[in-house]
């Protein structure tokens, strides 16, 4: 069969500060990753959808959109509902597929905490978009991947890792208002600074699915109905969040609210042209809240951030949903080995494996590479 075919890039992100915030109305910053998923994809005629990965070689999917429409989705590969997801929804939303190949190619380390899915729902709604539907916009375009997530995976992310794929640009951190939807593009040249960001991978994976996030999320909601306001983006006065009686919620809620503070500090210094160093403090700042206010740190995490620091950074945190996953570290150019070796160490007296270790530019966000 004749079908034409076209290849697409969605990057992973990794979020320089404002974690858990997205969900509470909030701000954001993430950047792009120079590692994404890459869509092959192509036009069918015959109501045939036919996915594939390079990530699951036995696991490749052939259905139908009438099938997609009508259940069985527990029967499937857990990885296959983000892309059927996405394509679901187009039709879903009244967009005509006659049936679409997808074959899947990811360099985002799985489980890491940067965004793997989002890249992959993402560039499957770009290519999507491009071969059936270039009308949509680039705010539909990132509901439609979230809703992939949240509907037909089961995970209530919030906007955060699918707009960070579709609207950052290169050189650049994003700057999001979460509520109206409000972005900046804010330079990030840490070169001319002499730094570089570190990610170490630790190689604990997240689980999101597992029901922390969800719980995290209730959490926030009861915390700022306690407050009187509809979000804890809502509180002006952090010295509010010491109201709440439950102990518990007001860890949740003291957290996003002094992130979403981070998230706005760092953010107007950078603006401003400060150098990056001083950022430093509020990135390890952010850690310290998401490990002791939200719990959502874990012991690889925190042996990361710990030898980082030890070692010279500037700033270390933990970065996406948390409870495993990924850490970051601002570091002079000429100190990433020295930080590097240090945490490779501390893992190695904690008895874990060693953690994948890799710089990162603030790089492109989706787009059709041919």
């Amino acid at each position: 069969m004749d079908w034409t075919v076209g290849r697409w890039l969605a990057p992973g992100r990794v979020n320089l500060i404002g974690e858990h915030t997205d969900y509470n109305d909030g701000f954001v910053l993430p950047m792009a990753l120079p590692l994404g998923v890459t869509c092959t994809a192509g036009i069918r005629t015959d109501g045939a959808v036919r996915v594939s990965s390079v990530q699951a070689p036995c696991d490749e999917v052939e259905t139908t959109m009438t099938g997609l429409g009508s259940g069985g989705w527990s029967e499937l590969p857990t990885w296959a509902h983000y892309p059927l997801g996405v394509i679901r929804e187009f039709e879903r939303r009244g967009y005509e597929l006659p049936g679409v190949e997808l074959a899947l190619d990811g360099t985002v380390p799985l489980g890491a905490g940067l965004s793997s899915s989002a890249a992959l729902s993402c560039s499957v709604a770009i290519a999507l978009r491009d071969l059936y539907a270039p009308s949509v916009s680039d705010a539909e375009i990132i509901d439609i991947a979230r809703t992939a997530e949240n509907v037909y995976v089961g995970v209530p992310t919030g906007v955060l890792d699918q707009s960070a794929s579709i609207l950052c640009t290169e050189g650049h951190l994003l700057f999001l208002d979460v509520r109206t939807g409000a972005t900046e593009q804010i330079p990030f040249d840490l070169n001319r600074f002499g730094l570089a960001l570190l990610v170490f991978d630790t190689g604990s994976p997240h689980r999101l699915v597992e029901g922390e996030y969800s719980t995290r999320r209730a959490e926030c909601a009861a915390a700022a109905e306690a407050l009187g306001v509809p979000f804890l983006r809502d509180v002006r006065d952090s010295a509010d969040v010491e109201r709440l009686g439950d102990p518990l919620l007001r860890r949740r809620a003291r957290h996003v609210v002094s992130e979403d503070f981070r998230v706005l500090l760092v953010a107007e210094e950078l603006r401003e042209g400060a150098d990056p160093r001083s950022i430093g403090p509020t990135l390890t700042a952010g850690h310290i809240s998401l490990r002791d206010d939200y719990e959502v740190s874990a012991p690889e995490l925190d042996t990361a951030v710990d030898a980082a620091l030890a070692a010279g950074a500037y700033g270390s945190r933990m970065v996406g949903g948390g409870f495993g996953g990924s850490v970051i570290a601002l570091v002079d150019v000429d100190q990433v080995a020295t930080v590097t070796d240090a945490v490779r160490e501390a893992f190695a007296r904690s008895g874990f494996d060693a953690p994948r270790d890799f710089v990162v530019t603030p790089s492109a966000g989706a787009h059709r590479l041919d």
